[in-house]
């Protein structure tokens, strides 16, 4: 009764793409100019944050679609393993002031973005049933 596997990767697209959606559309709308300084004060061309939106908006409205899901998928994980590696190394064995994990969105965006990816978009995609999904 319960066996709906494609609904379950609907649903797990979702809540990965369109709640990574905000944390994009916040930068593309006030800008990416402070993840610009961080990678300049790291030694690292600013431009470089411009990848940001294509990990942040573009690769979760795939995800969100279901076009192009697994690479999609792939590029979010990359894209916070790339936020870890920014503001995340120094938190990751910490709390925070309510007591969760410091990194926890972090995480729960990788290991939700590489789920994605193994399991892909499943039935319900705007891509149907060809090979973009």
């Amino acid at each position: 009764m319960l066996t709906h596997e494609d609904f379950g990767k609907f649903l797990l697209r979702l809540a990965v793409g369109g709640l990574m959606l905000f944390h994009g559309l916040h930068k593309l709308f006030d800008g990416i100019d402070g993840i610009s300084n961080m990678l300049i004060a790291k030694g690292l061309p600013g431009f470089i944050a411009y990848g940001v939106l294509v990990g942040e908006v573009i690769a979760p409205c795939l995800i969100v679609l279901g076009i192009l899901t697994r690479p999609a998928a792939l590029v979010l994980a990359l894209t916070m393993v790339v936020a870890w590696l920014m503001v995340g190394t120094g938190k990751t064995w910490q709390l925070d002031a309510v007591g969760a994990w410091a990194i926890e969105s972090l995480v729960y965006f990788f290991i939700g973005a590489l789920a994605v990816a193994f399991l892909g978009a499943g039935r319900f995609s705007v891509a149907g049933n060809s090979a973009w999904r």
